[in-house]
C-alpha cells in the first residue's frame, strides 16, 4: 500500500494557496501576540486557531484588504476580548454569594475562635467591640452608653478591633 502523501501548496487551488501562505506567515506571530494578551500558551493557540478560521472563512474578501494581516490581528484581539469576558462572568457566578448554607462544623468553630478571641479582650475593649462592631452604634452612641467621652470610645474601639484581630490569629480577615 501507497503511504498518503501530503498536499503541497501548489496542489491546492490558487485561492487556498495563498491563504497557506498567509496562514504560515502570520500563526506564529500571531500566537506570540496573543500570549502576550492571555498569559496562556494554550488559550492563546485556542484564539489564534479560531481567528484564523474565520479569515478563512472569509479569505476571498480579506484576501483583497489592503491589510489582511490587520483584520486578523482585529479577530484575534475581539475573541480575546470575549474570553476574557467570558471567563469574568463565569468567575462571578461561580463566586459564593453568602447564601450557600455553610459546612455546619466550620461555622461552629469560627463561633468558638470569635468568642475565645472576644473573652481574651479587657472589658472596656469588649464593651465598645460589641456596641460599635456588632451592634452598629456610632461613635457618640457608644460613647453614651459606655457613659465615656466620644473621643475615648473612638480611642477604645481602635484599640479593641487590633487586639481583637491579633487574639483572633491568621486566617480571619
Amino acid at each position: 500500500m501507497r503511504p498518503l502523501a501530503e498536499p503541497a501548496v501548489r496542489d491546492l487551488p490558487s485561492e487556498a494557496g495563498d491563504f497557506e501562505a498567509f496562514f504560515r506567515s502570520e500563526y506564529p506571530r500571531l500566537v506570540r501576540a496573543v500570549y502576550l494578551l492571555s498569559g496562556a500558551r494554550a488559550e492563546a493557540e485556542d484564539v489564534a486557531q479560531e481567528a484564523m478560521a474565520r479569515v478563512y472563512e472569509r479569505w476571498e474578501r480579506v484576501r483583497a484588504m489592503d491589510a489582511p494581516d490587520g483584520y486578523l490581528y482585529r479577530v484575534a484581539l475581539h475573541l480575546e476580548r470575549r474570553r476574557r469576558y467570558r471567563l469574568g462572568v463565569q468567575a462571578r457566578k461561580l463566586r459564593p454569594t453568602g447564601r450557600e448554607p455553610a459546612d455546619p462544623a466550620v461555622v461552629a468553630e469560627a463561633r468558638s475562635d470569635v468568642l475565645r478571641a472576644l473573652v481574651a479582650l479587657p472589658r472596656a475593649d469588649r464593651e465598645v467591640l460589641v456596641l460599635a462592631g456588632w451592634l452598629g452604634l456610632d461613635g457618640s452612641q457608644a460613647a453614651a452608653v459606655l457613659r465615656v467621652k466620644p473621643s475615648t470610645a473612638r480611642a477604645r474601639l481602635s484599640r479593641a478591633r487590633a487586639r481583637f484581630r491579633t487574639e483572633l490569629g491568621e486566617g480571619y480577615a
